[in-house]
């Protein structure tokens, strides 16, 4: 009888598979190409941990809108932040494309990315660099493909240390001491 295997460590035999085909080096320099925000990104590959559909969630009251939620992925809590609305360009439109892509767990945060489709491995080899056109803390640089179009590449760590990423609350803690005690 075979063994059945979990999506953990199916996804991690499929990265090592693709690793070995593609060669050490150039498995460390995969991004995978998404899209969010009405823009193309790119991710660099050890920066995720899974690419899944967006699990149940549940709202959690006093938050950013575009903190979606609260969901449990295989007994572990994530919270998931929608990348547009968080960016300020409009909530992700729901749909059969729409992926939550897992922050590695490296950078102390368990998180998920919700964004609009994934575009699959891209290789820095298929991109020429371009002039950045909208700076960020978490835009590492912004690159031109073939045909023309442009990809920000995402820093990961630099999101996910980022205050305006951690705080997830409508309020901070002084407001509302200071609003429930005038003086």
């Amino acid at each position: 009888m075979a063994r059945r295997l979990g999506l953990r460590e199916f996804h991690q035999q499929v990265l090592k598979r693709l690793e070995r085909a593609v060669g050490a080096e150039a498995g460390r320099a995969s991004r995978l190409g998404f899209e969010a925000a009405g823009g193309n990104w790119l991710v660099d590959l050890a920066s995720i941990s899974e690419v899944i559909p967006v699990p149940e969630h549940v709202p959690v009251p006093l938050t950013h809108a575009w903190f979606r939620g609260v969901a449990n992925v295989r007994g572990n809590l994530y919270g998931l932040v929608d990348f547009a609305a968080f960016l300020g360009k409009g909530a992700a439109a729901p749909g059969l494309e729409v992926r939550a892509l897992l922050i590695h767990p490296k950078f102390g945060v368990n998180a998920g990315l919700v964004v609009s489709r994934v575009h699959g491995l891209r290789s820095p080899e298929q991109f020429q660099a371009a002039p950045p056109a909208e700076p960020g803390p978490w835009v590492l640089a912004q690159w031109a493909d073939a045909e023309g179009g442009l990809w920000k590449e995402l820093d990961m760590e630099s999101l996910a240390r980022h205050p305006d990423f951690l705080n997830i609350g409508l309020y901070r803690r002084v407001d509302v001491v200071a609003s429930a005690h005038p003086l």
